[in-house]
C-alpha cells in the first residue's frame, strides 16, 4: 500500500498516476476530506491536552495552597477536557478505519516507464526471441491433441469438479511432472534461487500482505469457518516468510522458487478463454520471488526476467516480451513484463510469465523491512515476483509446438533427462 503521508502530499501525483490505470478520483476526494477531518480532530485534541497539562498543574499549585475552591471548576474543566478527548479519539478511529479502507484500495504507482494505455491491446512489444514453427500440415490447439491422444479429459474433470478443471494423464501427466522438476532444478541450479514448499492454505494477514485482501476477495477460494484461504499464486505464501521481520541487508537480494498448485475462481473472466488449460481453477506454477534493496529493484527485475525467460529458451519455444502498460497493470505492481509464448494450434500468442516490481507496496503492509550496514534505522525492502513459469501453460506450448503431423508429440532435447519417451 501507498503511505498515508505521502498520498497526502502527493495528493496531485497519485491522481494522476492512478487515472492512467483507469481509477476515478472521487476515492482520492474522499481520501483528503477524510484525512483533513482527521487532522482537524488531531489539532483540537493537542489543544485540549495541552490546556489538560496546565491546568493540572494549576490545580496542582492550588491544592498545595489549600485553596480548593480556587481548584474546584479547573478541576471541572479538565473532567470535560477528558469526556471531550474520548469522544473525539473514538471519532479519529472511525475515520483511521475509513482511511485505511481506502488506502488499502489504492493501487501501486506505475513506473514512469511504463505506457500508457488502457488494456491488453496498447502493451508494448520489447523483445522477440526464436522462430515461429513452420509445419507442413495444419498445426492442432492443445484441446485437440490431448483428447484425441487420451491425455486431456475435461469431460471427467468436470464430472468431478465442474467447468475449467482437466484431468491429465500418462503421456500429458508425466510431461507436467518433468516440467516442474526441469524449471524448479534450472532456477536452483543456474540462478541461485532457494526452493521453498509453503503451506497451500494461508490466512487473512498473509493475503493482505501481497494485495489479494481486501479488493479481491471474490478471486479466491475461501474455505467455510476457517481463516483459511486457497492460495491463487506461491508469491502468497513465498513473499509472507519474512513478514513482521527486519532482514539483515548483508542478506539481500534474497531469491526463492517454489512448485505449488494455484487454486483462482476467475471471477469476472467466464466466457474467456473457456477451451483448454488457459485459464483454469486449479494450475500448477513455479514461481519465483525477490527481496532487494530499494537501489537494486530494477536491475534484478530484469534479471527475474531472463530467469523465467531462460525456461523458453531451453524448450526452444518462441516468445515475445511486452511491457504492460498502466490500464493492463495488476494493483500492486509498478513495472510488468508479460512473457507471452506462441501457439501454433491457435495461431496466437499466449500470456505464460508475468514478472512485476512492487517496490515498497507489499512491504508496507507486510512490514518487511531491512537494516541498511552500519544504519540504526530500518527500511522496507522492495519485493519482486514472477512465474518461472505457468507449468500447464508450458505443458500446452510444447504440446502444440512439437506436434508431429501422425498425432504423436516429441520431446524438447532438455526434457528428456527427465521424459525418455515419444508420444
Amino acid at each position: 500500500m501507498l503511505e498515508l503521508r505521502f498520498i497526502r502530499e502527493n495528493i496531485e501525483l497519485v491522481k494522476e498516476k492512478t487515472a492512467k490505470r483507469g481509477m476515478a478520483t472521487d476515492l482520492l476526494d474522499q481520501f483528503m476530506k477524510l484525512d483533513a477531518q482527521r487532522l482537524e480532530i488531531l489539532g483540537e485534541v493537542e489543544q485540549l491536552k495541552n490546556r489538560r497539562n496546565t491546568v493540572s498543574r494549576e490545580i496542582s499549585t492550588y491544592k498545595k495552597s489549600g485553596d480548593d475552591e480556587a481548584a474546584a471548576p479547573l478541576i471541572d474543566e479538565m473532567k470535560q477536557a477528558n469526556e471531550r478527548i474520548k469522544v473525539l479519539d473514538n471519532d479519529l478511529a472511525a475515520l483511521m478505519e475509513q482511511l485505511e479502507d481506502i488506502v488499502m484500495s489504492i493501487p501501486n504507482l506505475c513506473d514512469d516507464s511504463v505506457p500508457e494505455g488502457q488494456d491488453d491491446s496498447d502493451n508494448i512489444e520489447v523483445k522477440l526471441w526464436g522462430d515461429k514453427p513452420d509445419f507442413s500440415f495444419t498445426p492442432k490447439p492443445h484441446w485437440d491433441l490431448g483428447t484425441e491422444l487420451g491425455v486431456l479429459d475435461f469431460e471427467r474433470a468436470a464430472k468431478l469438479s465442474g467447468a475449467r478443471f482437466a484431468l491429465l494423464s500418462g503421456f500429458a501427466a508425466r510431461l507436467e511432472r518433468a516440467l516442474a522438476n526441469f524449471m524448479l532444478d534450472l532456477q536452483t541450479e543456474q540462478h541461485g534461487y532457494q526452493e521453498i514448499l509453503p503451506p497451500y492454505l494461508v490466512n487473512t494477514p498473509t493475503m493482505t500482505a501481497t494485495g489479494q485482501l481486501p479488493k479481491f476477495a471474490d478471486d479466491l477460494f475461501k474455505i467455510d469457518s476457517w481463516d483459511l484461504y486457497l492460495i491463487p499464486t506461491a508469491e502468497v505464501p513465498v513473499t509472507n516468510i519474512h513478514r513482521d521481520e527486519t532482514i539483515d541487508e548483508q542478506e539481500l537480494p534474497l531469491k526463492y522458487t517454489a512448485f505449488t498448485p494455484c487454486f483462482r475462481s476467475e471471477a469476472g473472466s467466464y466466457g474467456r478463454d473457456t477451451r483448454g488449460l488457459i485459464r483454469q481453477h486449479q494450475f500448477n506454477k513455479v514461481e519465483l520471488v525477490k527481496f532487494t534493496t530499494p537501489e537494486s529493484s530494477f536491475d534484478e527485475l530484469e534479471r527475474l526476467l531472463e530467469d523465467a525467460e531462460k525456461v523458453l529458451q531451453l524448450l526452444n519455444i518462441h516468445y515475445r516480451v511486452v511491457t504492460l502498460c498502466s490500464g493492463d497493470l495488476g494493483f500492486s505492481a509498478t513495472k510488468t513484463y508479460d512473457i507471452e509464448v506462441w501457439l501454433p494450434g491457435q495461431n496466437a500468442y499466449r500470456e505464460i510469465s508475468s514478472c512485476s516490481n512492487f517496490l515498497d507496496f507489499q512491504a508496507r503492509r507486510g512490514a518487511i523491512r531491512y537494516r541498511p550496514e552500519g544504519e540504526k534505522k530500518s527500511k522496507l525492502v522492495h519485493t519482486l515476483n514472477g512465474s518461472g513459469l505457468a507449468v500447464g501453460r508450458t505443458l500446452l506450448a510444447v504440446m502444440e509446438n512439437y506436434q508431429n503431423e501422425d498425432g504423436t508429440i516429441s520431446v524438447p532435447e532438455v526434457l528428456e533427462p527427465y521424459l525418455q519417451s515419444r508420444l
